[in-house]
């Protein structure tokens, strides 16, 4: 076995976003052990019902044979509520209550981590473990409640905005958008009293400098990349590089093409927004966050993310920096919001 290998068999491996929770439903019902039984198309639920299968025959890029074999140990379940018809927290609901079935029907493989003692117990007894999350704020319906549901459902982390605006803050595609509403604070405030993961990607720039002064715990950038090496707005710059590492967050580094390279996307230049990151962030503020399944396609699947950890050893950071990388910093994190 290669230094790679075995440093990266040897590490805690944690994704901090993807969309296979919603894929496995457009997908066709698919179970997380890549089950395709004709009979699971049957099964009703909104998310079935609003987008019909369309694209049933694209495979997955995250379930649990690719993550045993990628040796990614843990993974955040997004279910992005933005394009729902209709009750963005139905929709929400109804992607979660999929993804704990299938859990559920996987007890030997899989367990949902709603403290990091799970991660742990999960990484002890050769299981996979899922934080469920939800990517945007308009899940809520404008309601604190919802929140807590959603937490007492299990969800422990969640992204303020999509791209666009919504009622806590304007998105980072909004021309000339504001920042955090009073809403957005309220969410943030209570998010923090509940023990959930704030999460900043997709914010605009007043947005996201707002969080960081409402929030009294560190937050996460769970899909970015930085924005220097690629001039796209739902990059972080430089500045906000530097202010997360300093507030004790994390910057999750996404393997979504067009936020890594606008001409020549690549594996390497994926690691240079590694490195960058670290140089300014620190090498405790850097973690991964794929977003398999919506978009990261510049690794294949989750079976290929050990190619980053011999990316890194590669480009010479040293073995404890990538363990932190690879999914140290992003439990760190998780042990100072949710437990």
């Amino acid at each position: 076995m290669s230094n790679a290998a075995s440093l990266h068999n040897d590490s805690l491996v944690i994704d901090s976003h993807n969309d296979s929770a919603v894929a496995l439903i457009r997908r066709g019902n698919v179970g997380l052990g890549g089950e395709r039984q004709p009979e699971r198309q049957e099964r009703a639920g909104a998310v079935a019902y609003l987008r019909q299968y369309h694209d049933r025959d694209v495979r997955m890029q995250l379930d649990l044979p690719t993550m045993r074999a990628g040796g990614v140990d843990a993974a955040f379940f997004a279910v992005d509520t933005t394009r729902a018809w209709g009750n963005h927290l139905l929709y929400a609901l109804d992607a979660h209550g999929y993804l704990k079935r299938e859990i559920a029907e996987h007890p030997d493989d899989i367990l949902i981590a709603l403290t990091t003692s799970d991660i742990d117990t999960a990484k002890r007894d050769g299981r996979l473990a899922a934080v469920l999350a939800v990517e945007n704020s308009i899940a809520l319906e404008r309601s604190l409640y919802a929140l807590e549901a959603l937490y007492e459902l299990g969800v422990r982390t969640l992204t303020i905005t999509h791209s666009a605006r919504n009622e806590a803050a304007d998105g980072c595609e909004v021309a000339g958008g504001g920042g955090l509403t009073g809403f957005g604070r309220q969410v943030v405030a209570r998010m923090n009293e509940l023990g959930m993961l704030v999460d900043v990607s997709h914010l605009n720039d007043q947005s996201f400098w707002d969080v960081l002064d409402a929030s009294t715990k560190p937050v996460i950038a769970s899909h970015s990349c930085c924005r220097s090496l690629c001039d796209n707005p739902r990059n972080l710059t430089d500045e906000q590089l530097k202010a997360l590492g300093a507030a004790a967050g994390v910057v999750a580094i996404t393997y979504v093409p067009f936020f890594v390279d606008t001409s020549a996307p690549s594996i390497d230049r994926l690691i240079d927004h590694i490195l960058h990151a670290i140089d300014l962030a620190g090498g405790t503020a850097v973690g991964l966050g794929s977003d398999f399944d919506g978009g990261g396609d510049l690794l294949e699947d989750a079976s290929h993310v050990p190619r980053i950890t011999d990316g890194l050893l590669r480009r010479g950071v040293a073995e404890e920096t990538v363990k932190a990388v690879l999914g140290g910093n992003t439990y760190r994190l998780l042990q100072a919001t949710i437990d």
